[in-house]
């Protein structure tokens, strides 16, 4: 079933006003008629509305709500990915897979080891591009909201941003004890926030590790192999999650 998000205003008693681009890919591009069947979401109460298309007019879908599904999709507990900008376009697959796990929000992070520099003018479009992957993966995995991505951090502004969150984590290649990382994982309990902060290609330089554990983010390890940057936040993410749902 396709699912779409809408702004709460345009759920109005018993109809559902679709506009925008929306209209332009049910309308064209699926081809869905009237009597067809999709689910909206508007984002702030969770909830999964079922409705059918009712008719198209010039520039909207109106469809007429069915029921609600109240038990929503999202995790009991809000996790904040700081990623270290990657190279290439793995940010844009970090973003995706993040989304699908249930990550809040997506914080990029352009620590000292980061190959790519971003100015203000690219950052711009490059969050504009990353929060349409959010959008996207929102969609595909049936979340209750389009989680947000963040503009860009140093890593100073990162450790201040998370700074009041309940959990926080930094998987670092020289931290031992895997019995504590497992500790801190099944110690997580709904209802809070989590920040895991992941380094870029190199990892984070020891001087940020210094500040991190300063401001008191401890350092896990995530096991004997090292893992790609691209690779490491998802890891953590399925433990969260696991552990937040089992």
């Amino acid at each position: 079933m396709y699912r779409f998000f809408v702004e709460p205003s345009q759920i109005q008693d018993k109809r559902i006003i679709i506009t925008g681009s929306d209209f332009n890919h049910i309308k064209n591009v699926l081809r869905m008629k009237t009597g067809e069947e999709i689910a909206v979401s508007n984002g702030v109460d969770h909830r999964e509305y079922r409705c059918g298309i009712e008719e198209y007019t010039e520039d909207e879908v109106i469809c007429a709500l069915r029921f609600i599904k109240e038990d929503g999709v999202e995790l009991p507990s809000k996790i904040y990915l700081f990623q270290g900008l990657p190279k290439a376009d793995k940010m844009e697959l970090v973003i995706q897979k993040a989304i699908e796990l249930g990550a809040y929000e997506v914080i990029p992070v352009a620590a000292k080891r980061c190959v790519v520099k971003l100015d203000e003018k690219k950052a711009a479009a490059k969050i504009n591009r990353w929060q349409g992957i959010a959008e996207a993966a929102a969609k595909q995995s049936k979340r209750g909201v389009i989680p947000t991505v963040h503009s860009v951090m140093n890593m100073q502004e990162a450790i201040e941003y998370a700074q009041n969150m309940d959990v926080r984590l930094i998987p670092y290649e020289l931290a031992q004890d895997m019995r504590r990382t497992k500790e801190i994982i099944e110690s997580v309990r709904p209802g809070g926030s989590i920040a895991v902060f992941i380094g870029p290609e190199g990892g984070f330089e020891e001087s940020e590790i210094e500040e991190a554990v300063k401001a008191g983010i401890e350092p896990i390890t995530l096991g004997k192999r090292i893992l790609r940057t691209e690779t490491a936040g998802l890891a953590v993410l399925s433990w969260l999650m696991y552990q937040l749902e089992s």
